[in-house]
This record gives C-alpha cells, structure tokens and sequence, in this order.
C-alpha cells in the first residue's frame, strides 16, 4: 500500500485554498492510497497542513476493509520521509502482519553511522577508476583527459547497510534503518529508509531495490488520475463539494482499472494508460439503435480496435453484475 500526496492547482475562492511553496500555487494537497494501479482512497486536504495530516486514520480504515475480507493477508506499507511519523511508525507495529517501509531524511547522527560503508564504496569505486585509468594509460599517452574518459565509463559504486537507529526524542524504539549510498565522480549521493521488515527476512539491498523503490510507481497512477480523467476539476467552492468531485473522477479510475484488469487482459491494451484506453477503446464514431429488445451500437468495419473491443465487451458480459 502506498501513501503518497500530489498537488491540485485552484484558480478562484475555494474553500480550504492556500499558498503552498514547494507546489509554487494555490491548491489543495490531496492524499492517495494505491495498492499497485488499484485505488484504494482519495482524501482532499487544505494544502497548509502537515503532509502526513489524516494518514493514519485512513490507513486505519482502508486496513480494517481489508481485513474483513482477507484476515491473514501480510500487508507492506511504504511512503516517503513525510510519514516516519512515530505515530504511524507505532500503529504498524501494533498490527498482526502489517509492516512498513519509509523514506527517512538524512541528518548527521545517520551519514556518521554509515561513514564506514561510505568508506569502503569510496575505496571500491577509486580502485575501478585507477584500473581504468591503468589500462588507458596502457595505450595512449598518458594525459589529464584520460582520467575524465574512463570517469565516464566507470559505474557508480553502490553500498546497502542496516543501521540501529533511535531519534534523541520523538521515537519511542529502536528502528532499523538501511543506507543506500552511491559514489562516483561527484562524490557520495546517501539515502535512508526505515522499516519494520527484519535483516533475516530482507537484506538491505533487497528492501531498498525491491520494497522500496517500487512504490515510484504511483506517479503513473496521478498522471492517470490528473491528466487522464481531470482529477484536478475542484472547481466548486465549497470544499465538501471539491472531495466529491474528487471521489468521481477516483470512481471513474476505479472503473476503467477493473476494465483494463478484467476486460482486457487478454488484449495489446492489458498494460495500457486509461488515457490510451479512452483513445482507443470507447471514444469510437458509432451509430446507436434503439427498439423495444435491444440497442444496436454500430462501428465502422475500418475500427482497428474492433477486435479489442469484442473480447472486452466479451467479458464484460460474463462479469457476475454485469446487466
């Protein structure tokens, strides 16, 4: 489950409205909950509030959803440094099989813990530069530009350790931490993400790549709910009125995701955006029938799609409520 906010840009009086720097707008600030392309809740928030503000509590009510339906499912949940909160950190931890994964901003107290691993990344990446640099020296003559040459064919050194980390005052516990650091030619680029899943169960360089890294994915889940199906139409003063706007254009999403999972699976558009989906699939010149016992919908014989289109409509009919 990812947790995640994005900015919705306002242009009139809207209720709950402000100025937010890091979006460089008046907007509001809405938060998301994804599990892979299915969306699990859209709450509207005032874009002044913390970014963490409400994430708890939904995350308590989606999990007790889901829970009701599938009582032993292990669930992960991931975000970045805005929401190692304690709070949410405590709760997880209070679960039977919920674990999480954080992005944690760096601070002094975390880069002098991991400066041995930086060490021997450093060590590791000025070893592949000087046997590069060895064997150009080899066959050219030896100048100042060989070495920018082999920097430029030498890969950055990349370095995973679990730390033991515990903040001076708002943590209640000690945490694992895992370091990702990569060095090159600019130095050292360190990140950190705290997490509940043990050493034993998940290596550093597992977690980092596979647990946490993934959930970069929920980009392409707002592009498709902003650019694709007008998420960002809060156009309505009252902000009451904005959250059901929100909520519809979150149904639509929820709509076109099961179309593409249960429909067209089978099909070139079973990894497609709604955006192409809607292209392709339903903004298509039709003639529409009516009588007493059925609609007729005819599409031109030149449709490309056509095929497409039978084998959704194929198993949309099948769908148990479908009518």
């Amino acid at each position: 489950m990812d947790l995640d906010v994005t900015d919705d840009l306002v242009h009139g009086n809207q209720e709950e409205a402000f100025f937010n720097p890091y979006y460089g707008g008046y907007c509001y600030a809405p938060l998301y909950i994804f599990c892979g392309k299915h969306l699990l809740a859209a709450k509207l928030r005032a874009s002044n509030v913390d970014p963490a503000e409400g994430a708890l509590s939904e995350l308590q009510r989606v999990i007790k959803q889901i829970r009701s339906c599938w009582g032993k499912v292990k669930i992960l949940v991931r975000g970045d440094s805005a929401y190692s909160r304690e709070e949410i950190m405590a709760w997880c931890e209070s679960q039977v099989g919920v674990d999480y994964v954080f992005g944690l901003a760096p601070n002094n107290r975390l880069l002098q813990l991991s400066q041995s691993t930086k060490n021997r990344a450093a060590e590791e990446y000025s070893q592949k530069l000087q046997t590069l640099v060895s064997f150009f020296e080899n066959l050219f003559i030896p100048d100042q530009e060989l070495k920018k040459q082999a920097t430029a064919l030498v890969d950055e050194s990349v370095w995973y350790c679990s730390l033991d980390y515990k903040t001076l005052d708002s943590w209640s516990r000690n945490r694992r931490v895992v370091s990702k650091i990569e060095y090159g030619e600019q130095g050292a680029n360190t990140r950190f993400v705290v997490t509940s899943l043990p050493t034993k169960l998940v290596p550093p360089g597992r977690l980092y790549t596979q647990k946490y890294c993934p959930r970069g994915d929920m980009e392409n889940r707002f592009k498709e709910q902003k650019l694709e199906l007008k998420s960002d139409r809060t156009s309505t003063h009252t902000f009451v009125g904005n959250q059901l706007r929100l909520w519809f254009s979150s149904i639509a999403y929820v709509l076109m995701n099961a179309l593409r999972e249960q429909c067209l699976a089978k099909t070139e558009l079973r990894n497609a955006q709604i955006g192409t989906i809607r292209t392709k699939l339903l903004k298509l010149g039709a003639t529409i029938t009516f009588s007493t016992r059925e609609i007729l919908i005819a599409i031109t014989n030149a449709c490309p799609y056509q095929e497409t289109f039978a084998i959704a409509y194929k198993y949309l009919s099948m769908l148990p409520n479908f009518t």
